[in-house]
């Protein structure tokens, strides 16, 4: 059998990324919550945690934390019909799900609010690019991701929400700085471009689409989504920004598009654990509703 208080300080380690934390949670100390840690370790004979700043699970440590998290989604269920068993020691459930940056800087945390209001859910939002979510799922990180995936994960379900709406800006100054005889490869191989990440291809596919290849371009390294539109701005470089954060600059001239009514649609789907799903419904509903409103 399972010794839960103990599943659970490895899974609060984890989630908080150091003992101390996790020990202010239990409301022990932590001390005591290393004890419990070591004890489990000793117990399976694997190292459960990898200490640090911050804290991280193991691949054993990780399958531990994901079935405390299961565990939680019962329990939660089960109090809503029981309140009575709730002890003074009864914990809030943190539920694991990822996004991509663009989406949780425009209409995903709008989404989401109303069902941690409804069910008192605690959410841990993990951030990736939308092609590479689905990999959080496979490995068990989280229980649901926004991703651009569309074929189901295994052991998932899935629903389409729509396609998240890009143009290519730049600011009417560095329109005439980088491109005064138009945007052509050559002139967009020296204009500095901005990127998420090293993931980040949406510059790329948006080159390849509309000039009919891909550019080497000069980069500004910028991982944040209002970051790009400030950026954009200001005439640091040029970037794909998602239309609804956009599209008052473009109506008021402060920005431009690169080739007019040249977007990249990026389609998103909802991906939920199977064994989750019907605990999940709530939200994934929600979801789906704000998607239904905010994406193409």
């Amino acid at each position: 059998m399972i010794d839960y208080p103990l599943a659970r300080a490895v899974a609060l380690v984890v989630e908080t990324g150091s003992f101390e934390r996790a020990a202010r949670v239990l409301n022990i100390t932590p001390s005591a919550v290393s004890q419990r840690v070591r004890q489990l370790e000793e117990r399976l004979g694997a190292v459960l945690i990898e200490r640090g700043t911050p804290c991280r699970a193991t691949e054993k440590g990780a399958w531990i934390c994901r079935h405390v998290e299961q565990v939680g989604l019962l329990e939660h269920e089960l109090l809503r019909h029981l309140p009575g068993l709730i002890g003074a020691e009864g914990q809030r459930v943190t539920l694991n799900i990822a996004t991509n940056a663009d989406s949780l800087g425009t209409w995903f945390l709008p989404a989401v609010a109303p069902f941690t209001a409804e069910t008192g859910y605690l959410l841990n939002i993990g951030i990736d690019d939308q092609d590479h979510t689905a990999d959080w799922l496979r490995s068990g990180r989280v229980l649901a991701a926004v991703t651009g995936l569309e074929t189901p994960v295994q052991g998932c379900r899935i629903q389409r929400l729509g396609s998240l709406r890009y143009h290519a800006t730049a600011s009417p100054d560095f329109i005439a700085r980088h491109f005064p005889d138009g945007i052509t490869a050559a002139a967009m191989a020296s204009a500095p471009a901005l990127t998420y990440d090293q993931k980040d291809r949406l510059q790329q596919r948006w080159l390849e689409m509309h000039l009919g290849q891909g550019v080497a371009s000069p980069t500004h390294w910028l991982p944040s989504t209002q970051g790009f539109v400030d950026a954009t701005l200001v005439g640091m470089g040029w970037a794909l920004n998602p239309a609804m954060l956009v599209q008052e600059a473009l109506d008021r001239g402060l920005l431009v598009e690169l080739i007019p009514g040249a977007v990249l649609d990026v389609p998103l789907y909802w991906q939920v654990n199977r064994l989750a799903a019907e605990r999940l419904g709530p939200l994934t509903r929600s979801i789906v509703m704000a998607a239904r409103h905010a994406l193409v």
